[in-house]
């Protein structure tokens, strides 16, 4: 399966520590892939538990612009696989619907738009008013317009008239519009993700890897605790 988009993965106590330590995870990904990635940046769910995401990528377009730091990779790895289920109409019209900021809060929106693009309608290469008028008079013929008047037919201002009464927007990609249809919320939280879809896991860390983790672990809580006895200025010596 192709790769849509993709996060750059950053150990959070690293780089609290002063230290950008990461690597890039395509979605969709598998669980393997995630242990793997999480060893090399050094998130073994012992030494150092958190990550955060420093950067997205991806052949979606606008998609990255709604993601956050702190997104689950299990719900971006689902929003990977639905979105892997759309052709490339499907993806054009989720590509102009994102632009127009619909159900762009979360990635839980994100989800459902996915499963819901049939409540939209989506004309692409259709960038402007007049082009709108022209596509919905000379090729829909939504309203009949004698032969010898077309020439002088105000196109502009039809679609106009048309874009307003629809609520549309014309994205980079065409004119999409809501068409009313009956939005159905299929993704309530992450319960609903399949089981082949969560692939979040720490790696799998043998006796010997496991004792120096917690062995580090041990000696950094220590070095802490000396830290706070040590004194900070003349009058505490």
């Amino acid at each position: 399966m192709s790769s849509l988009f993709e996060a750059y993965i950053t150990n959070l106590g690293k780089y609290n520590e002063g230290r950008l330590v990461g690597e890039t995870l395509k979605f969709p990904a598998t669980t393997e892939e995630v242990q793997a990635l999480l060893k090399r940046i050094g998130v073994d769910g012992v030494r150092y538990e958190e990550i955060f995401i420093t950067s997205f990528d991806g052949d979606v377009l606008g998609l990255y612009d709604h993601l956050g730091e702190y997104e689950s990779i299990d719900e971006l790895n689902h929003l990977a696989h639905v979105l892997s289920d759309l052709d490339q109409s499907d993806i054009e019209k989720f590509e102009a619907v994102i632009d127009s900021g619909e159900y762009t809060g979360s990635v839980h929106d994100l989800i459902n738009l996915a499963q819901n693009l049939d409540c939209y309608d989506f004309y692409p290469g259709i960038d402007s008013e007049e082009a709108l008028g022209r596509v919905y008079i000379e090729e829909m013929e939504m309203l009949d317009v004698p032969d010898n008047v077309l020439p002088y037919f105000d196109f502009e201002a039809y679609g106009r008239d048309a874009r307003i009464n629809e609520g549309g927007h014309f994205a980079p990609g065409g004119y999409v519009f809501n068409n009313g249809g009956n939005f159905v919320e299929q993704y309530h939280g992450m319960e609903d993700i399949p089981p082949e879809h969560r692939i979040f896991a720490y790696p799998k860390l043998n006796i010997r890897e496991q004792m120096a983790a917690y062995q580090e672990v041990i000696d950094r809580s220590a070095l802490n605790e000396e830290k706070l006895r040590l004194p900070t200025s003349r009058e505490d010596r």
